[in-house]
């Protein structure tokens, strides 16, 4: 049987001449502690009779409310029953810490953004943190709890989005700008759903332990609400012709429209590589010719870590040696690189009269050639693309993959850029 008693340690004495008032666990012949919020002074206090390590409470107000704490802890411990053999003290520290507790969901995204971001996940972070200050905008507060979270709110939540909206930011200078901001669209929509969806279920395999029998957040709005469905993503690729204007076009020198053809270029020569992962690679991901690396996107979510080698061939060697290992030191995150891109290509588009290209054109320019032009199977753009194949998990763990199928595709590519010349 678990107990609980209170603790007020000597050698917890603060320099502020105060002592914190401890919950003490003992479980499993082992001891937790959990601060309260009250701190005495030394009138409130007594020495103990018996340990001179420790105080005894005197003022009889402070010791009412911890001996109601200490009750509601006994009985959050009795209604547990049988599952109590099933925790570990960590457990039932935990469990006794949020038996009382409204988890504020303002409070659990901005952890959880804080996670994703000493993870690296700099661009997931941004996409969630975008969530959480629409939240804050629509509710007007920075508290909101996990059961304001429901079906009437998910509605009422995208009239709001679907409306011109007004919304107050801080700069990089911590100075508030006001922008208003345009409805949004389906496809939003779907995207800004979708990632509180995905926010609210972090929060459950959090919050619940149902192997404990502990079940903080029982309601989920998902069920009954229905989120817009995604409309189909517009083709984003582009002929060969308009690659070779895209190389061969002279923008100013260090300029965003440099960066933006280079990268471009370089993407549609490694095979579609991402910005990010661009951003994040260093001399040592070249080993014997390849750049080695893992995708970033998908890195946590496959078991082979989206590890991919791709050939360094002729055309990508003066742009990688040009910006391997730099764009992390020019630009501060991958958010940075990516307006930088985003402006940059805007440019490129004036350059060559052509609207609507964006960097991740490359990637999806590399997978309809191959595909199309150069006849390569589905599988083997998916094998160059570093795309994971659901249908095939099983047969992945007997075939080991090839790289030399995804040098082929990449030679077949990069030749029909060079074929454009010969035909001209």
């Amino acid at each position: 049987m678990a107990t609980v008693d209170a603790k007020i340690y000597v050698h917890h004495y603060k320099n502020d001449g105060t002592c914190n008032v401890k919950i003490r666990i003992y479980h499993k012949n082992q001891y937790r502690f959990i601060d309260t919020p009250h701190y005495l002074c030394d009138k409130q206090l007594k020495k103990h009779p018996e340990n001179k390590g420790e105080f005894l409470i005197k003022d009889h107000f402070i010791k009412n409310l911890v001996n109601t704490e200490l009750d509601q802890c006994r009985l959050a411990i009795s209604n547990l029953g049988f599952k109590l053999k099933l925790f570990s003290p960590d457990d039932l520290k935990s469990f006794l810490m949020q038996s009382d507790e409204s988890i504020d969901f303002i409070q659990f995204c901005e952890e959880f953004i804080s996670d994703l971001k000493e993870l690296g996940r700099h661009k997931s972070a941004a996409n969630f943190n975008t969530i959480k200050n629409s939240l804050v905008d629509f509710f007007r507060r920075k508290k909101v709890f996990m059961d304001e979270i429901n079906v009437d709110t998910l509605s009422d939540w995208e009239r709001y989005l679907r409306k011109e909206r007004t919304m107050t930011r801080s700069n990089q200078f911590n100075r508030p700008i006001t922008t208003v901001q345009k409805p949004l669209t389906n496809a939003s929509i779907h995207n800004y759903m979708r990632d509180l969806r995905s926010l609210f279920n972090h929060a459950r395999r959090k919050f619940n332990r149902k192997s404990l029998g502990v079940v903080k957040i029982e309601h989920y709005p998902f069920d009954e609400y229905k989120i817009v469905e995604a409309p189909q993503t517009k083709k984003r690729n582009t002929d060969v012709k308009t690659l070779k204007s895209i190389r061969d076009c002279e923008p100013a020198v260090s300029s965003r429209s440099e960066l933006a053809r280079d990268l471009f270029m370089l993407s549609f020569y490694m095979c579609g590589i991402n910005a990010v992962d661009l951003y994040q690679i260093d001399e040592s991901n070249i080993i014997n010719g390849r750049l080695e690396y893992n995708r970033s996107k998908t890195r946590d979510k496959r078991k082979d870590n989206a590890f991919i080698s791709i050939k360094i061939v002729k055309e990508a060697k003066p742009l990688l040696k040009k910006y391997i290992g730099n764009l992390s030191q020019r630009y501060t995150n991958i958010g940075g690189l990516n307006k930088a891109l985003s402006r940059g290509m805007k440019e490129v588009c004036k350059l060559i009269s052509v609207n609507g290209l964006t960097y991740y054109w490359a990637r999806h320019t590399v997978g309809n050639l191959a595909r199309n032009k150069c006849r390569m199977s589905k599988d083997d753009v998916a094998l160059a693309l570093n795309h994971v194949d659901h249908g095939r998990k099983t047969t992945d763990i007997y075939v080991d993959k090839d790289w030399s199928i995804v040098d082929e595709l990449q030679e077949k590519v990069t030749k029909l850029l060079n074929q454009v010349e010969v035909d001209n």
